[in-house]
């Protein structure tokens, strides 16, 4: 069986518990029209705090409603955005006036919903952006941010009296502030780096030189060594403090266990309920539960997490459709996270049938069946012949009867009979998303 590589942070947890909540909140949830709208419409520094962070007012905000939202969906972690590309700040920082004690919010927006999640049982992390179109002193580059696009002249001229390693201490002491003030953190996230290709610095790109990473991670190590560092922060990969502990394909699903160098490692897939990370009013593009069901058990099937994204409103609440989204998959795991929390990829000779979906549990040696299209009456498990003591549905411990096809059916089956143990279905469908046989190994 498939095991990841042993990494500087503490990644036990994480590869049992599985699923996790991101939010992403921040001034962005007023335009709402995703989160990357002062990039995609040009808005000037002055201009976005004019519209945004002048009326950021999240009068609705009940950080235990949305801890509550996250657990009952059976999310054993979650990850905040402290700080987006925006700058604007969710927590009472020294280092800055861009945040939500000065907006109309009056509060630090972050603290209690810490505590919120931790009374749940949540582990908490935290997503800090390492771009920032507002801070005076980053540089700015003719690829990302709303300026990007001015003539080079322009963009000089913008530039006077920024110094780039200012900022980066700016992102040393934020950093350092989200790490001594907050308790224990589980999970850093940071985003992103977008090196020039050609070296030409910060004017053209933002890379690790232009954060400073390696200060950086060293100072995350010293002072919360089990915390877990995702692979945002451009440092090569065999850097002795350990640059990473885990990969985030973004908005993809691997087709299998994420490798680095031929070695397997701890992932994420990171994916929203629609296209928008932060809350967009008119997107349509939604997911249905059973869809986001499907994919929380193909990332564990290869090894792998599933962090999803919610935008809570600018009034502070999560809307009705991602709502609607979590309290469906809570309803399934309800019944069926024993095929998850703990689970992993099922070992090599057991290839999951056509439409399916192997997890398995190395601690109770139990293999969990995912029957992504329901079958008529059979299935065939190759390589299980005589190893499994008896099956269940999980949704309610109904026998799955193993005597399979009777002789004559089994002359029209193809598929090496000495090998495969072959089950009976009922003929219709469980009445859950996706229904799960339990099979207990001998």
């Amino acid at each position: 069986m498939l095991q990841p590589q042993p990494t500087a942070g503490d990644t036990s947890w994480f590869t049992h518990d599985r699923f996790g909540m991101f939010i992403h909140w921040g001034l962005y949830s007023l335009g709402a029209r995703h989160e990357w709208l002062m990039n995609a419409e040009k808005i000037s520094v002055a201009e976005y705090e004019r519209r945004y962070f002048k009326h950021f007012d999240p009068d609705l905000y009940d950080p235990q409603l949305w801890a509550d939202a996250a657990a009952n969906a059976g999310m054993k972690y979650f990850v905040i955005t402290t700080k987006h590309h925006e700058g604007f700040c969710l927590w009472d920082s020294k280092f800055t006036d861009y945040k939500a004690t000065n907006s109309p919010a009056k509060r630090d927006l972050l603290k209690p919903m810490v505590e919120a999640f931790r009374k749940r049982d949540i582990r908490v992390g935290l997503y800090h952006s390492l771009l920032d179109w507002h801070h005076p002193h980053m540089i700015i580059d003719n690829k990302i941010g709303p300026y990007r696009e001015l003539p080079e002249a322009e963009r000089e001229k913008l530039n006077e009296g920024r110094d780039q390693a200012k900022y980066a201490e700016y992102l040393y002491n934020q950093t350092k502030e989200l790490l001594t003030e907050f308790g224990k953190v589980d999970v850093l996230w940071y985003d992103f780096s977008y090196p020039d290709k050609e070296g030409r610095g910060s004017k053209f790109g933002k890379g690790k030189d232009d954060w400073q990473s390696e200060k950086l991670l060293k100072l995350i190590r010293e002072l919360q060594p089990k915390i877990m560092i995702d692979d945002r922060l451009n440092l090569p990969d065999d850097h002795p403090l350990g640059p990473w502990d885990f990969k985030t394909p973004e908005q993809f699903q691997p087709d299998g266990w994420v490798h680095i160098n031929g070695k397997p490692v701890v992932w994420e897939a990171c994916q929203t309920l629609s296209g928008s990370w932060g809350y967009h009013r008119d997107e349509a593009s939604w997911r249905s539960t059973e869809e986001l069901i499907r994919t929380l058990i193909d990332s564990v099937s290869k090894g792998g997490n599933f962090l999803l994204n919610v935008g809570p409103t600018g009034r502070g609440e999560i809307d009705e459709r991602a709502m609607d989204r979590l309290k469906g998959i809570g309803e399934w795991m309800k019944r069926h996270s024993r095929s998850i929390y703990g689970c992993t990829q099922a070992p090599a000779e057991f290839v999951a049938p056509k439409d399916c979906r192997y997890t398995y549990n190395p601690t109770t040696k139990r293999l969990y069946l995912h029957v992504l299209a329901w079958p008529y009456k059979h299935i065939a498990l190759d390589n299980l012949a005589g190893k499994v003591e008896y099956a269940q549905l999980l949704n309610d411990a109904s026998e799955v009867k193993l005597q399979g096809l009777e002789e004559w059916q089994s002359a029209h089956w193809k598929l090496g009979q000495n090998q495969a143990q072959t089950i009976t279905l009922p003929q219709v469908k469980p009445n859950v998303a996706v229904p799960v046989v339990e099979l207990f190994l001998k």
